[in-house]
C-alpha cells in the first residue's frame, strides 16, 4: 500500500470515527430528552396516554355529553350543517342571503378559528387563502354586522371543555352550576336551560346570534331530512327537524375536530422519530421549569378554568365595533363576581400556527410574542389590577435558546397538518363555502 492510500484511509477512519461518535452522542442526547419528558409526564398524569387525543372516529374515548350521544350519522349531519351557506336564510339584508356559515369564523385553514383580527359572518366580504382579508361590505354599516367583539376561539379540541365561549357563558352544566341566576331571559344565555353542556348550548344558541335559519323546505329540497332522519330516528318527526337538533348534529360535529396527527401526538402514541431535538427540549420546558401545564393540562391541553394574565382586550381603534364593559371582564362579565373579573378561558395550543393573532384581544402576532409575554410577566392591560392576576403569572426566567425551543414545541409539535380531514369535499346545496358572497367565491374559485 502506498503513502498516499495509508493517508486516506486514515483520514477516513479519523472521519468516520468522529462522526459516528457525533452521531452516537446526538442520539444518546435525544435518548435522554426522551426519558426525561416521559418520566415529566407520566408524573404529572400517570401516563403519557392521559395526554392522548384519541382519533376522530374512534367515538367512544371522545369526550361527549351525556344528553347528547355521538353517532357517524349525527357527525355527517352536523358536519355539512357546520358549512353550509345556504343556512344563511335570516339576515339584516337581503344581500347576505346565503354567503355565511358557522366556519365563516372557525375554518380548518386558519386552526377552527376566525383567519383575521375578528370574525364576521353576515356583512363579511372576502376571504383570501384562509380568511385574513375578510372585511366589512360596502352594503353595509358596521351596526349591521354580525362580528365577534373579541377574538374568535377555536373549536379544535374543545370536547375536552365543559363550558363555551372566552367567559365560559354557555353550557348548563359543570362550572356554570350555581350561576343560573345568569342565564338572563330572552338572550342566548337563556339556553343554557336546556342541561346541555357548552358545545351543545352554543351551536344551538349560535345559529340564532348569527342569523341562521333551519329552514323545512330548504331541508327537503337539498337532501338535509333524511340525514336528520338518520341522525334522530328516536325524535318524533314533528319534532325533529328543529334548531335544537340542527344544534346537537353540529356540537358532535365540533367533538371530533381533535388535533390527533399533531407530532407531539405521535410521539405520545410510541413514535420516537416525532419530535426533533429542540421540540423535545421544547416539550420538557412545557412540562417543566416554564410550568406550562399548570393551566394548558389534559389531551386539548385546554382543561376548563379561568386566569388574568392582563393581555389587552380588542384595539377599539382598529375594530369594527365598540367592546361592552362585560366583553372586557371576561368570566367577570357573565357571572357578576368582582372576584371573576378579566379571567378568560384557557385556549387550546394546537394549530396555532395557522392564526395571525393570538390572546382574546389578538395583541399578539406570533406565538413568541406570546411566550415572551409570559416569561416577563408584565400585564400589558392597565385596567386589570394586579389583585386579579393569576398567582402563577410570574417571570419563568426563560433563556433566549429556551424561549425558541419552547416556542418551537408549540409552534411545530403541536401542529396537525391535515385538519382539512374535517371539511367536506362539497354540500349536498352546491353551495361555496365558508363564505358565499361574491369576492369570497373569486378568492376560492368557487363558482
Amino acid at each position: 500500500m502506498t503513502i498516499q492510500k495509508i493517508t486516506l484511509y486514515c483520514l477516513a477512519s479519523v472521519f468516520i470515527l468522529f462522526t459516528t461518535s457525533c452521531s452516537n452522542d446526538d442520539n444518546d442526547y435525544q435518548k435522554a430528552e426522551e426519558d426525561i419528558l416521559q418520566e415529566n409526564i407520566t408524573s404529572l398524569y400517570g401516563s403519557l396516554e392521559a395526554l392522548q387525543l384519541p382519533l376522530e372516529n374512534d367515538l367512544n374515548n371522545i369526550p361527549s355529553d351525556p344528553k347528547n350521544p355521538l353517532t357517524p350519522e349525527k357527525i355527517a349531519l352536523g358536519k355539512l350543517l357546520f358549512h353550509e351557506t345556504g343556512l344563511a336564510l335570516n339576515p339584516i339584508k337581503e344581500i347576505g342571503t346565503n354567503t355565511y356559515s358557522c366556519a365563516s369564523c372557525h375554518h380548518s385553514a386558519a386552526g377552527f378559528q376566525s383567519g383575521n383580527l375578528q370574525g364576521i359572518g353576515e356583512g363579511g366580504f372576502g376571504y383570501g387563502t384562509k380568511g385574513e382579508t375578510r372585511h366589512m361590505s360596502i352594503d353595509y354599516l358596521e351596526t349591521d354586522l354580525d362580528v365577534q367583539p373579541i377574538k374568535s376561539p377555536s373549536i379544535l379540541n374543545t370536547a375536552y371543555q365543559k363550558v363555551m365561549l372566552w367567559n365560559g357563558q354557555f353550557g348548563g352544566t359543570a362550572e356554570n352550576t350555581g350561576t343560573e341566576s345568569n342565564w338572563t331571559p330572552n338572550t342566548p344565555k337563556e339556553k343554557n336551560n336546556l342541561g346541555f353542556e357548552g358545545i351543545e348550548i352554543q351551536a344551538i344558541a349560535g345559529l340564532g346570534v348569527h342569523r341562521l335559519l333551519i329552514d323545512i323546505d330548504f331541508l327537503e329540497n337539498n337532501g338535509y331530512k333524511t340525514m336528520f332522519d338518520a341522525a334522530f330516528p328516536d325524535t318524533e318527526e314533528s319534532n325533529r327537524y328543529s334548531t335544537i337538533n340542527a344544534g346537537l348534529a353540529i356540537a358532535a360535529y365540533e367533538r371530533i375536530v381533535l388535533a390527533s396527527k399533531a407530532p407531539f401526538q405521535e410521539w405520545l402514541r410510541g413514535d420516537k422519530n416525532a419530535l426533533s431535538s429542540n421540540e423535545l427540549k421544547g416539550a420538557n420546558l412545557f412540562f417543566g421549569k416554564a410550568e406550562c401545564y399548570q393551566c394548558h393540562s389534559g389531551p386539548g391541553l385546554n382543561k376548563t378554568g379561568f386566569y388574568a394574565i392582563g393581555m389587552k382586550d380588542l384595539d377599539q381603534n382598529s375594530s369594527h365595533i365598540l367592546i361592552d364593559e362585560a366583553t372586557k371582564k371576561g368570566r367577570g362579565g357573565f357571572t357578576g363576581k368582582t372576584e371573576d373579573n378579566y379571567k378568560f378561558k384557557i385556549p387550546t395550543l394546537y394549530n396555532l400556527k395557522d392564526a395571525t393573532n393570538f390572546g382574546h384581544g389578538g395583541s399578539f402576532t406570533s406565538i413568541k410574542e406570546v411566550i415572551e409575554y409570559k416569561n416577563k410577566a408584565i400585564p400589558e392591560n392597565s385596567n386589570v389590577p394586579e389583585s386579579q392576576l393569576a398567582k402563577s403569572f410570574i417571570p419563568l426566567y426563560l433563556t433566549n435558546e429556551e424561549i425558541n425551543d419552547l416556542t418551537s414545541f408549540v409552534e411545530n409539535a403541536l401542529y396537525d397538518n391535515n385538519l382539512n380531514r374535517y371539511t367536506p369535499e362539497s354540500l349536498p346545496s352546491g353551495n361555496c363555502f365558508p363564505n358565499a358572497d361574491s369576492e369570497s367565491k373569486t378568492d376560492m374559485d368557487c363558482n
